[in-house]
């Protein structure tokens, strides 16, 4: 289980992925703390929970995305 389904568990709804790092990344688009973009910040609140765990599923991908670019970087 994972931090976001226990903390979805315990409160109902899924939760945020905000980690209070809020800063965008004007290359990819997306939040350098959550990965979100600022639509998907913007319209979390709106959302329904299907909606929510659709961008959860997407920020796995980008994280995904995230570490293979700074691997890149770093060699």
């Amino acid at each position: 289980m994972t931090a976001a389904d226990d903390q979805a568990t315990k409160g109902g709804g899924v939760p945020s992925p905000c980690i209070n790092v809020c800063r965008m990344d004007a290359s990819t688009g997306w939040c350098e703390g959550c990965l979100r973009t600022i639509d998907e910040i913007a319209g979390w609140s709106l959302y329904d929970d299907d909606e929510k765990r659709a961008v959860w599923d997407a920020l796995a991908s980008r994280h995904a995305e995230f570490i293979a670019s700074q691997t890149k970087v770093q060699r």
